[in-house]
């Protein structure tokens, strides 16, 4: 993970950690394993500059203080993160078994709670040390860990759904019929930097036909007039996610696009309304998908309707059928659904949401009208 880390004081991560180990003890974990990437920064502030096969680890189990595992040559740095003083330090040179000095933390046995992104070979080295042990991912054992964002991250994350915003409203005013896909998605890439985002994640630029294929790789095909245009992107602004979409048209539309695109801006105003404390996340997905099935199109939309987003632009919890955690103040996630015609065009609309204590409030304000552009 690359990107600035949010400006959050020592206090802050003391706070994270200790709820994250209560959180395991809850769940019937020993303790919880935190590999770098996007749990770690947000649980200590520390993003090694390169990942490599030194293991580094923080370990949190109830009743101890967190330890940050970290190969020597990397201690300056840990000891620099925001969240260092919350923690200690304990290095391991090269040469020395790095799974031993874990192991010392650890029982002997317990099932431990383990970062998504950690390497099999440090969990399998992990499990050599410690026989009696076993492991859960993270997003199985504690899918809400980061789910629910305190007022600093929602401030956060608003100031990158504003600039996500902001980079729509320009990008608008730019010429696409007669560009490539990659022209106009490098113009994206640079508002979105110009406002702010240290880190761009992805551009989608999805024209004709290949509006159809909801996660489309931007190629060299150009726009052509008549054609809609699925624009879907975001990244991380102060480490913090933005991620958006809106669909635009090049020239008039002919009456069936403009039918479908209500069509979809009416069930992302449906799965929105959806949303409001005790309503289980499966309910967003439902309502959305109601609106299009109903309009004869429901095979044709094909992707869940909404994901989590903090300090990465896709987490827990996930707006789909069968998820049954329901809603609680301060979740964040994306409202996105779509129709997707094969060999023709595509439609989606997005908005980031946030649940509050009676209902939602997007995060992204930009029209959900159709946008005509040259």
């Amino acid at each position: 993970m690359t990107g600035t880390a949010a400006p959050f004081a020592a206090d802050d991560y003391r706070a994270r950690m200790e709820r994250a180990a209560r959180s395991a003890a809850e769940a019937g974990l020993a303790g919880l394993l935190v590999a770098p990437g996007p749990d770690l920064v947000w649980l200590t502030g520390y993003a090694p500059t390169a990942v490599t096969e030194r293991l580094t680890l923080l370990v949190l189990a109830p009743g101890q203080d967190p330890v940050l595992v970290v190969p020597t040559l990397e201690a300056p740095d840990a000891a620099k993160a925001a969240g260092a003083s919350a923690l200690t330090l304990r290095d391991w040179t090269d040469g020395k078994d790095p799974y031993a000095a874990t192991a010392a933390l650890l029982g002997t046995d317990g099932r431990f709670g383990i970062s998504d992104n950690a390497w099999a070979m440090h969990l399998l080295g992990l499990q050599k040390a410690l026989p009696g042990t076993s492991y859960a991912s993270l997003t199985e054992a504690l899918p809400m860990l980061r789910a629910v964002k305190d007022t600093a991250e929602l401030e956060l994350l608003a100031a990158a759904g504003a600039a996500a915003d902001a980079t729509f409203e320009e990008i608008r005013k730019v010429p696409f019929g007669g560009r490539r896909e990659s022209e106009v998605a490098a113009d994206l890439a640079g508002l979105l930097r110009r406002f702010g985002h240290a880190q761009v994640d992805f551009t989608i630029v999805a024209s004709g036909p290949n509006g159809a294929n909801p996660h489309h790789e931007v190629g060299d095909r150009v726009i052509e007039r008549g054609d809609m245009v699925v624009l879907d992107f975001g990244g991380l602004k102060d480490g913090y996610g933005s991620d958006t979409s809106r669909t635009v048209h090049v020239g008039e539309p002919t009456e069936e696009e403009r039918r479908v695109h209500d069509l979809v801006r009416a069930a992302q105003e449906a799965g929105f309304r959806a949303v409001r404390p005790g309503v289980p996340c499966q309910e967003v997905d439902r309502a959305a998908r109601a609106v299009i099935a109903d309009a004869g199109y429901g095979e044709h939309f094909i992707h869940r309707t909404g994901h989590g987003i903090g300090v990465t632009t896709h987490e827990p919890p996930y707006m789909i059928e069968g998820e049954e955690q329901p809603h609680v103040p301060g979740m964040c996630f994306s409202v996105e659904p779509g129709v997707y015609l094969p060999g023709r065009f595509g439609v989606r609309i997005e908005d980031i949401v946030t649940v509050t204590e009676d209902g939602g409030r997007r995060l992204n304000d930009t029209t959900r009208e159709m946008v005509i552009v040259d």
